[in-house]
């Protein structure tokens, strides 16, 4: 078992990393704050991310910046509707050799064989493109022609979605958002950003990004999110969100009114997780009830199905979630365990 110190010293180390990280990514974007911190608890849970938010909003930019400071291997897949499974993950070609003259067959690797790939639009590509992609994500590897191929480690998709223009797009269906640990939502900045980002990018000067952390770091980093200490207490919060979100007899009656499907058990796995990372990207070597009420809004905002009569009363995903929070913090049983324990404080 590690000792106490050392855990404290690990968490300190993890949060001083992910620290440097954001003054890195700082110099190029502007705000943004908890896109970025929702980013990097993505990152350290090991998991994908999916961006909603309109044109212009440096959705892009943010990712590319992310995988500069962290010295990964970036490629960026534009989504159309003429895109093809074999455009993603490569195919064999036929190769003849100049000298010999023989001929044979060569795997060529896709963007997909990357540490980070951005899934640009996401959703503009037909559903077979989409799901060659979404294999991917849960497999971590590419099958063809019989042989299986490892992706790099680490692994991330990062999908942009544009909420404004719906014709001609290919939605994903709630099984593929459910692979996708976080849906963050980027929203505009605000005036003084804004003015901000005009002198910064209106101007001649550049801003250089010095590398923070390296894949193997990254990779270590993460296995230490999977050490992070969970009550039990916290653990039976989490599933208390996630089964109060699903209509059933037993869950509240504005659930029953205005949501179709609820959160399966993926939701549960991953508020644990995100919780675990962004207990250590604070410092701590110990996740409690707050960090699971930080991340459950970009989990769930994706797994759960909204119905008619919400959308009749103009009600979002985002408004169940936060009276689902509310609800569930109404009886604190989590809460003051976590307390009497000594985890919270």
């Amino acid at each position: 078992m590690t000792e106490p110190t050392t855990d404290v010293a690990s968490a300190q180390a993890f949060a001083e990393a992910f620290q440097k990280l954001r003054e890195q990514i700082g110099r190029v974007i502007v705000g943004q704050d908890q896109v970025i911190e929702e980013l990097s608890i993505a990152l350290a849970a090991r998991g994908h991310a999916i961006l909603v938010g309109v044109p212009g909003l440096a959705k892009t930019l943010l990712i590319s910046t992310f995988s500069r400071a962290l010295d990964l291997d970036f490629r960026r897949i534009q989504f159309t509707p003429d895109l093809m499974p074999a455009d993603i993950t490569g195919a064999e070609v036929l190769h003849a050799d100049p000298e010999t003259g023989e001929r044979s067959f060569r795997f060529m690797n896709g963007p997909v064989f990357s540490n980070i790939v951005l899934a640009d639009e996401i959703n503009r590509t037909p559903p077979k493109t989409q799901a060659a992609l979404l294999e991917a994500m849960q497999e971590r590897q590419v099958s063809s022609a019989g042989i299986t191929r490892a992706l790099p480690d680490p692994f991330f998709v990062l999908a942009t979605q544009n909420p404004i223009e719906q014709e001609g797009t290919y939605p994903l269906p709630e099984a593929a958002l459910d692979r996708f640990l976080f849906l963050i939502k980027v929203d505009y900045p605000s005036a003084e950003e804004e003015a901000e980002i005009l002198r910064r990018t209106t101007g001649s000067l550049t801003s250089e990004v010095e590398v923070v952390l390296n894949a193997e770091q990254l990779v270590q980093m993460q296995g230490l999110v999977r050490e992070v200490p969970v009550s039990d207490s916290v653990i039976d919060y989490a599933v208390r969100i996630a089964r109060s979100s699903r209509p059933s007899d037993e869950a509240p009656a504005f659930i029953r009114q205005w949501v179709t499907w609820g959160a399966g058990p993926r939701a549960s796995q991953n508020m644990i997780l995100a919780a675990k990372a962004r207990a250590l990207i604070q410092g701590r070597f110990h996740a409690a009830a707050e960090d699971v009420d930080a991340v459950a809004p970009s989990v769930l905002r994706h797994r759960i199905l909204t119905n008619f009569a919400a959308e009749a009363e103009n009600v979002t995903p985002d408004d169940v979630i936060q009276q689902l929070l509310q609800e569930t913090q109404a009886h604190p049983s989590a809460l003051d365990g976590d307390r009497a324990a000594g985890i919270g404080s």
